[in-house]
């Protein structure tokens, strides 16, 4: 089974073709391909199809469940396609969260049009208790869910709130959390607990959805850097909560699965 390896900066997955499997990706497949140390390590797997007559991205965490999309993902796929010759010409791949155009600039960061943010219960925040914590969130949906909060450090209590908060009763298909801290009028510093994957190095819906409560919520200009354990992406925020995304996408490696890997059964 051939495969690439791309990261967004640090965000790091496997894309893989749909015709180039041997049988169809399953939860336990994406599992053992996302083991740092029994596979080939990432934070997920992108499997790539084109049933309907345009490339559609596919998102699998490393515990064997979905996501319904994947902001550094989609950079790297519209990069996978254009490397392959098979960008469509309006760039149009789609998602689980619906249908995103994601267009390579010549720098190597790749322009996504994310659609739009909404506030699924009120524009505004709530609290939830946590370890003893009161905290304070900002519920947004880029067509996946998280909690946005405002944080002095954000480094050191996404591991230790982050995987309370994902699991959390408000949230019954679990949650992406972001903690954020404001660096001035247009710049934020985030750290992110990701849904079914853990602390990552960078979640690009995860970035949108705090540029988007830190405009609405908090008074930032638009467009906001976001930085990031692993870099900075700039999302810019629209009135009617339309997002753009800009960052980088590398290619690392290609690589080939063994057949014993591909049609290992079990767990480890």
């Amino acid at each position: 089974m051939r495969f690439e390896k791309w990261h967004g900066i640090g965000n790091d997955y496997l894309i893989v073709e749909r015709d180039d499997l041997d049988g169809p990706m399953t939860p336990e497949l994406a599992a053992r391909l996302s083991d740092r140390h029994f596979g080939v390590g990432g934070d997920g797997v992108l499997e790539v199809d084109h049933e309907l007559g345009r490339p559609r991205m596919t998102v699998w965490n490393p515990d064997g469940s979905n996501a319904e999309s994947c902001g550094n993902g989609i950079r790297m796929v519209a990069r996978h396609l254009e490397r392959r010759g098979q960008l469509p010409a309006d760039s149009v791949i789609e998602t689980g969260a619906g249908a995103v155009v994601a267009e390579p600039l010549p720098d190597g960061r790749v322009r996504v049009q994310m659609g739009k943010a909404r506030f699924p219960t009120s524009e505004g925040r709530e609290r939830i208790g946590v370890n003893g914590d009161d905290l304070e969130f900002a519920e947004v949906s880029m067509g996946n869910p998280h909690a946005v909060i405002e944080h002095s450090d954000p480094a050191g209590v996404v591991r230790e709130l982050g995987p309370e908060i994902e699991v959390a009763d408000r949230f019954p298909d679990r949650t992406n959390v972001e903690f954020i801290r404001s660096e001035g009028p247009s710049e934020l510093t985030m750290r992110v607990w990701e849904r079914g994957v853990g602390e990552t190095l960078a979640c690009g819906t995860g970035a949108c959805a705090a540029a988007v409560a830190a405009v609405r919520l908090s008074g930032a200009r638009s467009p906001v850097t976001v930085h990031l354990a692993g870099g900075d992406l700039e999302i810019a925020v629209d009135d009617d909560l339309e997002v753009t995304m800009t960052g980088p996408a590398e290619h690392v490696y290609d690589g080939e699965l063994s057949h014993e890997l591909a049609g290992e059964t079990g767990e480890r």
